[in-house]
């Protein structure tokens, strides 16, 4: 089993979803991927909820903090200081959309948005270190920024985290970008062109599921939406495109077939 205790500055390391409805958020995903849920009983945590697996932290769910917020997830990014950080988008025309904050004795983190658009979030470990499970069923698997502009967001996160990025050919002409972090993979690169060139730019989660077909099913009967249809990717495995009852939008992905 997959289990985490820390996460190197850059790697995806959390996700949560923000939803104006949150109780029937947390029963769709509760049903969908088997999660238990524990909302913070302190006032000052405004409802933040955590999710589990197996006894382990793999995500979390909260009321939006502004009226008129869509519900959507949030990426979390590692880093060893979220303020060095915060200065690094700054420098790299990203924009910090709320200075460095301490979350009780759990860390430390920022909300920004890179020069194209994409809003992901930055997390430095205190006692909350990330999931604590990963790529297992019902746990994320993937993380990849979806943008209109490949140039101007690789420059953008190779000035603030480094990153080498590689590029794979997709077919019909695309490319996608891996990247890297010590040599291994954590995060991707799509290009909103062509039928997708109207999508908003983001951070989108994928999470692992055993059966892709299965579990778009279940979906739909708890109140979700397949917007992509599974489909196979070669060498990645079996993928799909979905969107919970309240609006929020994220993919599954099951192992290709051995």
């Amino acid at each position: 089993m997959p289990e985490f205790t820390e996460y190197a500055p850059g790697t995806p390391c959390w996700v949560d979803v923000t939803s104006p409805e949150l109780d029937r958020t947390i029963s769709f995903y509760s049903d969908l991927f088997g999660w238990k849920a524990d909302q913070d009983p302190r006032p000052e945590a405004g409802g933040y909820t955590m999710f589990t697996k197996e006894g382990k932290q793999v995500a979390a769910g909260s009321p939006p903090q502004q009226e008129g917020m869509p519900s959507h997830w949030t990426t979390y990014l590692a880093s060893d200081d979220v303020d060095a950080t915060a200065g690094k988008i700054r420098d790299a025309g990203g924009t910090v959309l709320m200075d460095p904050f301490d979350v009780f004795d759990a860390g430390r983190m920022t909300v920004a948005q890179d020069p194209t658009g994409a809003v992901f979030g930055i997390w430095q470990a205190g006692e909350h270190h990330g999931a604590e499970l990963a790529n297992e069923p019902g746990s994320f698997t993937w993380n990849e920024v979806q943008t209109p502009d490949i140039g101007a967001a690789e420059a953008f996160y190779r000035a603030v985290f480094g990153y080498e990025i590689n590029e794979v050919p997709m077919g019909d002409g695309m490319t996608y970008r891996v990247l890297k972090v010590d040599g291994k993979n954590v995060a991707g690169m799509y290009e909103l062109a062509g039928d997708t060139a109207g999508t908003p730019p983001n951070w989108a989660t994928a999470f692992a599921v055993s059966d892709a077909d299965a579990t778009c099913k279940l979906a739909e009967g708890l109140g979700g939406k397949v917007l992509v249809q599974p489909l196979d990717i070669s060498e990645v495995g079996r993928y799909a495109m979905l969107q919970d009852p309240v609006g929020a939008v994220f993919q599954v992905l099951a192992d290709p077939p051995s």
